[in-house]
C-alpha cells in the first residue's frame, strides 16, 4: 500500500510495535523513476536511459503479512531521514547483544 511520507512513518511505528516480541520487520530502499511499468524494447533505449528530472526513492516496509511503501523526492530527503532515523532509534531496543568471545588460550608465564 503506497501511502505519504508521514503516514508511512507513523504505520512504520505501529509495525515495529507489532513485531517487537515476535517477528521481524524487512525494509528494502531502491531508486525509483516514477514509472511502474518496464520500459518496452521496441523504442529506442537512449529514450529511456535519460536520467529523470527529478530523483525518488522507494521506501518498503514488510513484516511478511502486511506490506507498506513510500515514495521520498529529493527535495524531502533530509526532513524524513531525520525522523526516519529517530523512528529507528526508539525502536531498536530489542536487539540482541553480541557475545563475546573468548581466548582460548591464555598466555602462560615461562618458569
Amino acid at each position: 500500500m503506497l501511502l505519504d511520507n508521514d503516514s508511512f512513518l507513523t504505520e512504520l511505528g505501529k509495525l515495529f510495535s507489532k513485531c517487537k516480541l515476535v517477528g521481524s520487520v524487512t525494509l528494502t530502499m531502491k531508486k525509483y523513476n516514477g514509472r511502474s511499468k518496464p520500459c518496452p524494447r521496441t523504442k529506442s533505449r537512449s529514450q529511456y536511459l535519460s536520467e529523470p528530472e527529478e530523483n525518488f526513492c522507494l521506501l518498503r516496509a514488510s513484516n511478511g503479512k502486511y506490506k507498506i511503501s513510500t515514495v521520498i523526492s529529493n527535495r524531502e530527503v533530509t526532513r524524513f531521514q531525520m525522523a526516519y532515523a529517530n523512528l529507528l532509534k526508539a525502536n531498536m531496543d530489542g536487539l540482541k547483544k553480541r557475545e563475546k568471545r573468548m581466548k582460548t588460550q591464555k598466555t602462560k608465564a615461562t618458569h
